[in-house]
């Protein structure tokens, strides 16, 4: 009988210890960073203040050395029929419907000439759009992801980054969710099998050593 081994690290070693490498173009991606998140009014609020001073300060960085940067949000028809069995699943998805003030970004999160917005209906930023074709036109090997939530959206594009050929990074403090649990267990699990986890100052030195001349 194996001898079950409760160090959830020591028993993750020699399985899930692989790395990846930074690449040689790399972009910032933010994932529905949005007031639904940031609102205590909203059905999602996740208290997640700490998270948005972190991106505030990595997109400074990404756009003072030239980084492409890229935002998601969700947006769906009145309907929400757009949104197939996602939409059904999850009814508070309801204020994503057009024209909802909830689903705008923060003053401080703002998109400006130049940074492309990739609207979706699901939870992975590549699902559904043209952010695959768009990353290889520009010739992006690499992306820096950050947003909300970790165990939702930005799980499932961090996967489907790497599924796509683009290396992942998940920025650790630039990621929350409505619990901790949740945040530190897809953290701890994207580490081991789908991308790497980084600190913000590790993202920032990657940053500056990319930085477009």
């Amino acid at each position: 009988m194996t001898q079950k081994n409760d160090d959830l690290t020591a028993n993750y070693v020699g399985a899930f210890d692989g790395r990846l490498s930074f690449g040689k173009r790399p972009a910032l991606l933010i994932v529905d960073f949005v007031m639904a998140y940031l609102d205590p009014a909203s059905p999602l609020y996740a208290g997640v203040e700490d998270a948005l001073a972190s991106n505030e300060r990595l997109l400074a960085a990404a756009r003072a050395a030239g980084i492409p940067v890229f935002f998601t949000n969700v947006v769906y028809q009145a309907d929400g029929a757009d949104g197939g069995l996602f939409y059904k699943k999850i009814p508070s998805l309801r204020v994503f419907l057009e024209g909802s003030p909830l689903g705008a970004f923060p003053p401080s999160l703002q998109p400006v000439d130049g940074e492309r917005v990739i609207s979706k209906q699901f939870a992975s930023a590549f699902f559904g759009t043209s952010l695959a074709e768009t990353l290889s036109e520009e010739g992006i090997d690499t992306l820096l992801i950050t947003g909300l939530s970790t165990s939702g959206c930005v799980r499932a594009t961090a996967l489907d980054a790497l599924q796509s050929g683009f290396a992942p990074f998940v920025v650790r403090e630039a990621c929350g969710d409505r619990h901790p649990a949740p945040h530190e267990a897809n953290l701890f699990d994207l580490q081991a099998k789908y991308a790497e986890v980084v600190s913000e100052q590790e993202a920032c030195a990657l940053i500056s050593a990319n930085a477009e001349l």
